[in-house]
């Protein structure tokens, strides 16, 4: 009868074929992994947002959010070692903390491009999204700090949460527009308090994902209700809306992250900081883009 330990044990053995190639390719693959990272989230969502089409931006963010708060969940409940963990013959090329399963690159890279060809439906952009989705998270297994079942775990969990979302979502949108700004800006704010709440314990990344969404959903509905900003616009303007967002963007994100180091308790103020961020993404910016005049109004 297969053991749990038998199959960690041949994920080494795939790990380790990988990494027979390193440093070679240490480079290309740290290139993937990145796209998969936080960091470059928050330069391609607020572009889609501010620059593209500002529904599919805010519904893709609040999407990649929900997917990265379940994941967080799902590594606890899993409380599965990485490779580097399990095998001191695995070198981790990055740096990863948490568990394993399922992979968080993985799952988001599923969510997020998955949501993106759905919607634009762009041969080129089928063809991206099909490289990222396989190019991610086998820079996972290379950097030595996710199992193959990890990868497994993160594509069924992210199908599952896309198809979801794909089914739900729109009908639930609908139903919140007709309800009254007190009861959407309400919702707004108690659902992501309520998961702050709940998140796993020692889960920042599952408490940064609540902090934006805390930030960001209340300020989609105080964007709509107050300055109603419009995507389009000429390549310059898009330029310039991007540009000057994603300076003060990394400015409150990076800025508060100095300025709240060493100040207690951590949570609270890992949840003011990427509240701040969210906020800046969903009003902020669209406010100061339309009194910049590099954006109209609806």
């Amino acid at each position: 009868m297969l053991k749990p330990e038998d199959i960690l044990d041949w994920g080494i053995e795939v790990v380790l074929w990988f990494q027979q190639f390193s440093p070679a390719l240490d480079l290309p693959f740290k290139s993937l992994t990145f796209l998969g990272n936080l960091e470059f989230f928050l330069i391609l969502m607020p572009l889609i947002y501010w620059c593209f089409d500002r529904r599919t931006g805010a519904r893709l963010l609040i999407l990649f959010l929900i997917s990265a708060y379940v994941n967080s969940f799902a590594k606890v409940m899993a409380d599965q070692p990485r490779p580097f963990q399990y095998d001191s013959r695995v070198r981790a090329l990055v740096q990863v903390s948490g568990g394993g399963l399922p992979s968080g690159h993985t799952q988001g890279a599923v969510v997020v491009w998955g949501y993106l060809v759905s919607q634009f439906r762009r041969r080129t952009l089928w063809i991206l999204a099909g490289f990222l989705m396989i190019g991610i998270p086998l820079s996972r297994l290379y950097l030595g700090v996710h199992f193959p079942t990890d990868l497994l775990g993160g594509y069924i969990l992210g199908a599952l949460l896309l198809v979801l979302f794909l089914k739900f979502a729109l009908k639930v949108e609908a139903w919140l527009v007709r309800k009254e700004f007190f009861w959407q800006i309400a919702s707004a704010i108690v659902l992501p308090i309520l998961l702050i709440l709940i998140h796993p314990k020692g889960s920042l990344y599952a408490l940064s994902a609540a902090g934006v969404l805390l930030g960001f959903a209340p300020g989609v509905v105080l964007e709509r209700r107050w300055v109603r900003f419009c995507c389009e616009g000429s390549f310059m303007r898009r330029i310039l809306r991007f540009g000057a967002g994603v300076i003060v963007l990394f400015g409150i994100w990076m800025g508060l992250r100095v300025a709240f180091a060493g100040l207690e308790p951590v949570p609270l103020f890992r949840v003011v900081r990427y509240a701040l961020s969210g906020l800046w993404c969903a009003l902020g910016a669209p406010w100061m883009f339309v009194r910049l005049r590099i954006a109209e109004t609806d």
